[in-house]
């Protein structure tokens, strides 16, 4: 395939020549070779896929909120190349055999992927280290709310562990024993933040980084959604990544999101979401990661103490960040850098996230002037709401994996075949 005079993230205007799972070659006036496809991309802008670090496909386990196949398709109409998944299934992907199963759930994927092993009382480091995890997360610090809750002195070894196989841990960064107990005695939807409160994750991501610190190895701070814990995190040298509903919603939002806008760690005030934005456009974070998080309505629509955690965001996540990019409040190339080629260096996967000869071809082709609202009822996921309903966005036209249109939204949102693999690969990742 020959992709002639697209727009590249830092204004240059290329051609894009893909063969086979690759990109072969990025330059000007390259000529048609026989039996090659060209797709006319004049006035078209052409990135590399979105990287999504964070997002949790539900399977095995909870297949009525997602699935290997709807998530993937959803993460392909919003132009993701690559998902990780998380490690809080049933069976949580604690052990081997968990690994084992969830990779042969996985095989359903349109998108490449790779899979979090995560650290509980019942982990198992043995046979879970033999498998190709990406990483270790989310790893909790001290948050006894939740399923993969963790002491620091098993977040000490879980370090240990994981620094000698050259695995990055992923940190949720809350500490429960500094959450608002008097917010209890309120049932409002904003209970919940100011329960939650900012200090509970600032604390945590500091100690996290300290214990870290100590033993020379590195951290990768989950959902940031405080400017005082990400100014943390990179003065530690830790990487840290922003979620789209941290990145764009706040507390203002919950009027009318209700319980919705639970989350953890949840919506934060709108001047710490400002500050917050500046350091996601000024380079100082990381990566957007959207912790995807797919509920369904009925579920959501419980108190504030009851309802789960968690938004959708895979399929809406870059689509607002280039309708951003379009209104000149962000440069493409910032775009590229934190969906892409950031997620790629910190993880170490150097053959994706850059349209550069010898690459995977992970491409997104985009009309940066055809912007539509987000509507729940034309999203791919299992997950029927959207916190950005009628939030305006650009989608993209064409995604491609490895040189495989895996999504068309040309010709009525046309889906490919399952082409993604673990980007890890079969041997274990030492």
């Amino acid at each position: 395939m020959l992709i002639r005079d697209a727009t590249l993230a830092d204004g240059r205007v290329r051609d894009v020549r893909v063969r086979r799972e690759t990109i072969a070659a990025v330059g000007e006036g390259l000529q048609q070779e026989d039996d090659e496809a060209v797709i006319d991309a004049h006035d078209k802008r052409l990135l590399p896929g979105m990287i999504d670090t964070h997002v949790h496909f539900r399977e095995p386990g909870f297949s009525h909120k997602e699935t290997w196949e709807t998530g993937s398709r959803s993460a392909a109409a919003g132009g993701v190349t690559t998902v990780v998944d998380q490690p809080n299934t049933d069976p949580a992907t604690v052990t081997g055999g968990a690994f084992d199963e969830k990779l042969a759930l996985a095989e359903q994927s349109l998108v490449d992927f790779g899979l979090n092993g995560g650290v509980t009382p019942d982990w198992d480091p043995e046979t879970l280290f033999v498998r190709p995890l990406f990483a270790l997360g989310e790893v909790f610090l001290a948050d006894s709310t939740g399923d993969m809750g963790i002491d620091t002195d098993r977040f000490a070894d879980a370090l240990a562990q994981a620094t000698d196989r050259d695995v990055t841990v992923t940190v949720h960064a809350e500490d429960a024993s500094l959450f608002n107990e008097s917010a209890r005695q309120r049932d409002d939807a904003d209970a919940w933040s100011a329960y939650r409160r900012p200090r509970a994750e600032v604390e945590a991501i500091r100690r996290a980084c300290e214990i870290a610190g100590q033993q020379d190895t590195r951290i990768h701070i989950a959902h940031t959604s405080t400017p005082n814990g990400i100014d943390v995190a990179k003065e530690a040298g830790m990487t840290c990544e922003v979620t789209p509903h941290h990145m764009f919603l706040s507390r203002s939002d919950l009027t009318e999101l209700g319980t919705h806008g639970r989350m953890n760690p949840p919506l934060r005030r709108e001047k710490r979401r400002q500050r917050v934005y500046e350091k996601v456009v000024d380079g100082t974070v990381d990566m957007i990661a959207t912790d995807h998080a797919p509920h369904t309505s009925a579920e959501k629509d419980d108190n504030i103490w009851d309802a789960p955690s968690g938004v959708p965001g895979v399929e809406t996540a870059l689509p607002l960040l280039l309708a951003e990019a379009r209104a000149g409040n962000i440069t493409y190339e910032r775009v590229r850098d934190l969906t892409a080629a950031n997620p790629a260096e910190v993880f170490d996967l150097p053959e994706k996230g850059r349209i550069e000869e010898g690459n995977d071809a992970d491409l997104v082709l985009f009309d940066a002037s055809a912007t539509r609202p987000i509507r729940a009822s034309s999203l791919h996921t299992n997950c029927d709401w959207t916190p950005f309903e009628g939030w305006e966005a650009v989608f993209p036209d064409l995604t491609m994996v490895r040189g495989e249109v895996v999504y068309d939204g040309t010709a009525d949102d046309t889906f490919g075949e399952p082409v993604g693999k673990n980007v890890r690969g079969k041997a274990p990742h030492h």
